[in-house]
């Protein structure tokens, strides 16, 4: 049981990282995570070329270690899908936050859905594979009938409270896009 409690945790923890690299109004360094620049011949994330920290509320920096590969971080940046425009200064990149469009709001929502629909149907994958497991321990006969019915009960009560995790940190995520 222990074992299905800790994938199921951490298919959530997956879910409130891709969370995290979604755009909201405020300043936030995870935003970049998706983001890789091409440095010395590779597909690098950004927070191994330079110092990312942000500003204020609505500037994150980026202070790129090797000047040489600016270009190339502000390119990664712009062809991004975060709709933010770099600013180069010397070493420094600014990356000024935009407010979002209330259009903009409804598509991150949407996106924030489908990662949180997406883990549910993880943790169902994760349920039927340790009901299987429970029902393959029973034909066995390493498992009573009972103790199938109480595993399969416990699988069941863990997969609920999943999914209301998974429910309360997508509500919380939509109020945080959805604040002006």
């Amino acid at each position: 049981m222990n074992d299905i409690e800790s994938k199921m945790n951490s298919a959530i923890l997956h879910f409130e990282k891709e969370l995290n690299s979604l755009r909201t109004s405020r300043a936030n360094p995870s935003m970049l995570d998706n983001v890789f620049a091409d440095a010395y011949g590779n597909k690098t994330p950004l927070n191994q070329l330079g110092n990312i920290s942000v500003q204020d509320a609505s500037t994150i920096t980026i202070q790129i270690w090797d000047t040489s590969l600016i270009k190339s971080v502000e390119n990664a940046i712009s062809d991004s899908n975060l709709g933010i425009n770099p600013q180069v200064d010397g070493q420094l990149i600014r990356l000024p936050i935009p407010k979002l469009s209330e259009e903009r709001r409804k598509e991150i929502i949407k996106i924030a859905s489908e990662f949180a629909e997406n883990t549910k149907v993880t943790i169902r994958n994760i349920r039927r594979d340790f009901i299987e497991s429970s029902k393959n321990e029973k034909k066995d006969s390493n498992l009573s009938e009972d103790d199938l019915k109480r595993n399969i009960n416990e699988i069941q009560k863990f997969t609920d409270n999943s999914v209301n995790k998974i429910d309360k940190i997508l509500e919380a995520k939509k109020i945080d896009i959805l604040k002006v």
